[in-house]
């Protein structure tokens, strides 16, 4: 199967029968990114996590015991 990159635009070649693909192929609303666009962004976040400025905005969870 072949797949493009949204962020870098690059078009590689992934096996059929992976769990990338099958996701690809079922549920049109994932996109596909390559390794090194991964790492990039991994790492950077990773850097802004350790600055200590970076917010998580999550659900507060309410334990509703009715």
């Amino acid at each position: 199967m072949r797949v493009k990159c949204v962020i870098c635009d690059l078009v590689e070649s992934i096996v059929d029968e992976t769990l990338v693909a099958k996701r690809l192929r079922n549920r049109p609303i994932h996109t596909y990114m390559c390794t090194t666009c991964q790492d990039r962004i991994t790492e950077k976040t990773k850097a802004r996590v350790a600055t200590g400025k970076f917010r998580f905005y999550r659900d507060k969870k309410n334990d509703d015991n009715w």
